[in-house]
Order: C-alpha cells, then sequence, then structure tokens
C-alpha cells in the first residue's frame, strides 16, 4: 500500500529559504517587515515545495473563520450555481471557503438558516436570488459582517450587483438591425417582473415605439402561442428578439411548423445564454448572456475587500452582458474589441 504523501510544513519552506520560521509566516502572509526580495524568496519555494497554509491556523491568526455565506431563494439554481462558481473561484486562491443555505420565500426558516451561519462566524454573506426585483425574506439590516447583493432585490444603501439588462436588449436589437431586419418584434415574460420591462423599453428605444412587444410567461409555450398571435394578427416580423431562450425556443419550433425559416426568413435572438437550451435549439441560439459568473466573481471581490476594510462605495453596479453569436440569426461574431 502506497504511503500517504508528506505534507510540507512552515518549517520545511523557512529551511529552504534560510529564514526563520517566523519570518517565513510573515513573508506568506504579507505582514513585518523585511526586504522584497526575502518576501518574494520565501513565496518562491513555498509555490515550489507545494506548500498550502492550514486553514485552522490561518483562521486563529487572522481571527477570521475564512468561510462567506451564500444565502439564496433559487431552489432550482439556474442563476444562483453561475454566481457561486464565480464567487468560489473568486475566493478559492485566498483559503476561502463558501457555505450555501437555500431559504425559499420562509421568513423562519431563512432566519434559521442566518443564525446559523453567523453561529459558523462567516466572515461575510453574499444573498443572490432568482430574480433582480425580489427580495429575500430576510432583514439583514443588522448583520455585523458586510453583505454584498447578486443579482436580487437590495436595500438602497447596499453594494449590489446585476446585469445590465438595458445593455443586453440594445445588444441584441442592434445586432438584428444591423443584419438588415426592419420589421422587429419582442416576444418575453411577464410585465410584472422589472427585467422584462427593463429590456422591453431598451428594445423600443432601439426598433421604435411602435414595434410590437408581446408579454406572457418564460417558457417555450408562451413562445409558440406569441407566433400564433403575431400570425393571426397579420404581423410577420423578419426579427424576433426574446426575453429568454426558453421563449425563444418555443418561437423557433412554432416557426418550424408554419414553414418559416430560421435564419433564413427570420432572425431569432435569446437571453440567458443557457446552455442546455440555447444549444439544443435547432438552430442554435444567438443569445445574450448575463455573464452571472462574472457577477459572482465581482461578489467574491467586494466582499472579500469589505472583510479587510477595504473602501467599498454603497450602490448598485450594472455588469455588461455580451452577445454570443450561434445561426438562429445569420450573420458573423462580432470582432473582438
Amino acid at each position: 500500500m502506497a504511503s500517504a504523501p508528506t505534507r510540507i510544513r512552515l518549517s520545511d519552506v523557512a529551511a529552504a529559504a534560510e529564514v526563520s520560521v517566523a519570518t517565513a509566516s510573515k513573508a506568506l502572509n504579507g505582514t513585518g517587515r523585511m526586504t522584497e526580495e526575502t518576501r518574494r524568496r520565501v513565496r518562491d519555494v513555498a509555490d515550489a515545495l507545494g506548500f498550502r497554509p492550514n486553514a485552522m491556523a490561518r483562521a486563529l491568526s487572522s481571527q477570521r473563520s475564512l468561510t462567506v455565506g451564500l444565502i439564496t431563494n433559487d431552489s432550482y439554481g439556474r442563476f444562483t450555481l453561475p454566481v457561486m462558481s464565480g464567487l468560489s473561484n473568486a475566493l478559492v486562491d485566498d483559503g476561502i471557503s463558501v457555505l450555501m443555505s437555500n431559504v425559499e420565500d420562509d421568513p423562519v426558516a431563512a432566519r434559521r438558516h442566518l443564525d446559523t451561519m453567523l453561529d459558523r462566524q462567516v466572515d461575510g454573506l453574499v444573498v443572490t436570488g432568482r430574480r433582480i426585483d425580489t427580495a429575500l425574506p430576510l432583514d439583514l439590516a443588522e448583520v455585523p459582517i458586510p453583505v454584498v447583493y447578486a443579482f436580487t432585490a437590495a436595500p438602497e444603501n447596499a453594494v449590489s450587483l446585476t446585469a445590465d439588462d438595458a445593455q443586453g436588449a440594445r445588444l441584441a436589437t442592434d445586432w438584428l438591425s444591423g443584419l438588415g431586419r426592419g420589421r422587429l418584434a419582442h416576444v418575453t415574460g411577464p410585465e410584472e417582473f422589472a427585467a422584462a420591462r427593463i429590456r422591453a423599453a431598451a428594445f423600443r428605444d432601439v426598433a421604435g415605439p411602435g414595434a410590437p412587444v408581446l408579454h406572457g410567461d418564460w417558457s417555450e409555450a408562451w413562445g409558440h402561442a406569441a407566433i400564433g398571435r403575431l400570425w393571426g394578427q397579420g404581423a410577420r416580423p423578419d426579427g424576433i428578439f426574446c426575453g429568454s431562450d426558453q421563449i425563444a425556443r418555443g418561437v423557433v419550433d412554432a416557426l418550424r411548423e408554419r414553414g418559416v425559416d430560421v435564419p433564413g426568413d427570420v432572425s431569432i435572438v435569446g437571453f440567458d445564454n443557457w446552455s442546455i437550451v440555447a444549444a439544443a435549439t435547432r438552430p442554435p441560439l444567438t443569445t445574450v448572456d448575463m455573464g452571472l459568473g462574472g457577477i459572482g466573481r465581482e461578489a467574491g471581490r467586494l466582499v472579500r475587500a469589505l472583510i479587510e476594510g477595504g473602501d467599498v462605495a454603497p450602490g448598485p453596479r450594472r455588469l455588461p452582458c455580451r452577445l454570443v453569436v450561434r445561426d438562429s440569426c445569420g450573420g458573423s461574431a462580432p470582432a473582438a474589441g
């Protein structure tokens, strides 16, 4: 039986770098007074030996738990999992772990999950959800640790992050217009959703105030039904911007059933870049990517800065979307800028 690999200790790093254990510790923690050459030598030796600081020891020395809590009500994970992936990637190199709790919409259960995280002494919280205009059933005003909101409603004076829905909608509509599509329509989700209203307004800014906007469910069935409504009214758009990839897939299926070629007769652009839908649609969907992973990474950067006492201005931050060009609209991918 093979023996377990020997763990490299701080004393091994100190010996190889020809410094004391105390100096090695300070060099790796970024503290203490020493020359930059010494600090760099210790770090290079630690990397070469594969030294990994003991998390418990680091937590004790820094008086931190080296954990961040993630609280969400997105039980399906459609939006939370990409945010969590980005958050974890932003923190892992600092040895910080992420603990996630799903609170649904039950305020009693939500408070219980929050209390559990506080009992575990998480250093900070990231709060996320399934829509940008609905808050989780939690009052975090008196929580004694930093809080960052990502893809969910947030208090006015909080640090918060969302995708720039208006910019993403303009990307999609400009792309359709640039392809020469002059009869545009927008098929999207319920009007009570802020994201649907923001995208619809941005669409009309480009397509014109008379361009049809149809609100319905975030579903393939609604996309399919919307084509029936448009064709029944005699409206025959040659470019359709859809408020989600699921809606877009229903639109494409309904057009195919009518013998309408996509993208030859009608160009289609979706929203979300949900790969299991966008890639499986025939033809594959051109769509707007909200950059949820990037939102998670930025949330990690901001919560870490707050934990470390950094100066982070409160207020909303809107991160840009990007257009992912596939076959449903024709044209070629935009050149990298």
